[in-house]
């Protein structure tokens, strides 16, 4: 069986401000996930738009395939329907998943044989089992709500099928499905409704995965690496002693509570992705981010979680949210000077997007604020609602600003002497100087397809962390007295 697997581009790949480096970071594992449910004997290909030349239909005119799975996101849907429809009139069974499929399936269902909603593992044997015999018989929607949701024994990854120098972290690995917080505005809580929303691999599979990958950098793209704390613990342990260094993603307050950080860095944790969204307890309430609030509506201590990561040696990339009702003209600049006080090494922001399926988009609609339905424009860079408390030119440019302002040289530098440690903290500023302002070494390097030649760069930075402050580092229980707090 011939089948051909594809990640469409996303709009904002495509655009203006295309950032080629942001989009050759990772591979497409949910892809590559599902291929390892196929037979040695089929013949298969992951094309992603983003690292190769874009799919062009006609080039299989000859030798169509017999399947076509493809991925869709909010801002490659009208690419994923333009391809479907193409290769469906060449013949081919045509098959779509993924967010914006779940969050639409009226829409997504006249361009495609088969759609899937929510996670795809569970379901994909059985579709698979029912195309083999009947390619008829294998129409239809595939629901996950309907059906056990498991990841404990699911087969290896089909990482033969990545092209690993098209990447700069081939090594990405998810170990986890979901979250367990609910934030209102969350594009993949929407994914997971209507079935298990949080679940783990075994710790054995994952560690079994870990070590199939080579090289030492790794990087967890799990939504909340620490929302299982047993199973957090038992990866860690495992890992201890392997060499590793690697990145993920983690809230506030498991930042705060016991000592799972301390493992996580000794198992080789460097550099964490915290949600931060924003400086407002109100507008965190109003999102349901409870994990950033304490039990009487009190923001938990960012600065807490902060200074305990830095006395780890770990960096911090913080996440930023604007535009949510709580939100004025004032936000932005106070937000930089806030994230560049506390020696955050990178920041990512994003203008409030109502998705479909989410909370807020229901909130949104039901009071008349969404301006339309051009998913193209749904990408975090634009206003697609009415806000509440500024101009949609106030919350554009105020964005842009932000990324401006917390990136320019200056900047960079000043948050680097925020950090206990001089030496870490240049290190941290030289990690930030690389990713944001040396725009035209990583496109030459992505044009020439060597992009993965910086990995030893990357992983050499990561791990200066921990000869950090002259080869000692505190004690746990020391980074564990920052982090006495009343949770």
């Amino acid at each position: 069986m011939r089948v051909l697997m594809i990640l469409p581009a996303l709009c904002e790949a495509k655009g203006p401000f295309f950032r080629p480096i942001k989009y050759s970071l990772f591979p497409p594992l949910g892809l590559a996930t599902l291929a390892a449910y196929l037979s040695p004997d089929d013949d298969v290909r992951i094309i992603d738009e983003h690292v190769e030349r874009d799919v062009d239909p006609q080039r299989f005119i000859a030798t169509p395939p017999d399947l076509v799975v493809i991925q869709t996101y909010i801002t490659n849907a009208r690419r994923s329907y333009r391809l479907a429809d193409v290769f469906r009139r060449l013949g081919c069974f045509v098959a779509l998943g993924g967010l914006h499929v779940t969050s639409l399936p009226d829409e997504a269902a006249p361009h495609a044989d088969a759609i899937f909603l929510g996670p795809g593992e569970g379901l994909f044997p059985d579709f698979l089992e029912r195309f083999r015999k009947n390619r008829n018989s294998a129409r239809g929607v595939y629901d996950s709500r309907t059906a056990p949701r498991s990841i404990a024994s699911i087969p290896p990854i089909r990482r033969d099928l990545i092209r690993r120098s098209k990447y700069l972290v081939p090594n990405s690995i998810v170990v986890t499905r979901g979250c367990p917080h609910h934030c209102t505005f969350c594009y993949k809580d929407a994914f997971f409704t209507g079935g298990r929303s949080f679940y783990t691999q075994r710790v054995d599979d994952a560690l079994a995965e870990i070590d199939r990958l080579p090289g030492r950098h790794l990087y967890f793209l799990d939504d909340h690496l620490f929302g299982d704390v047993g199973f957090a613990r038992a990866l860690f342990e495992g890992m201890r002693g392997a060499d590793r260094v690697f990145q993920g993603a983690a809230t506030v307050d498991s930042i705060l509570r016991g000592d799972l950080v301390e493992r996580a860095v000794d198992a080789g944790l460097r550099s964490i992705f915290v949600g931060f969204e924003s400086l407002s307890e109100a507008t965190l309430a109003f999102s349901s981010k409870r994990q950033n609030l304490l039990r009487d509506g009190r923001r938990v201590e960012y600065e807490r979680a902060i200074r305990r990561l830095d006395s780890l040696g770990v960096s911090i990339n913080g996440s930023f949210v604007f535009g949510l009702d709580g939100d004025g003209p004032d936000v932005f600049d106070r937000t930089v000077d806030w994230a560049r006080d506390q020696g955050l090494t990178t920041a990512t922001f994003h203008i409030a997007t109502p998705y479909p399926g989410t909370a807020y988009y229901r909130e949104m609609r039901s009071a008349g604020r969404i301006r339309h339905s051009d998913w193209d424009l749904y990408d975090t860079r634009h206003v697609v609602f009415d806000p509440l408390n500024m101009t949609d030119t106030e919350l554009e440019r105020g964005y842009w600003r932000c990324y401006r302002r917390f990136y320019s040289a200056a900047n960079i530098l000043k948050a680097g002497m925020r950090h206990e440690s001089r030496s870490f903290g240049l290190k941290c500023a030289a990690y930030a100087a690389l990713w944001k302002r040396m725009e035209p070494m990583w496109n030459a390097l992505i044009r020439l397809g060597v992009v993965g030649s910086m990995r030893p760069v990357i992983e050499a930075g990561l791990n200066a962390a921990r000869s950090w402050k002259g080869g000692r580092r505190r004690d746990a229980s020391a980074a564990r007295s920052i982090a006495e707090t009343t949770l």
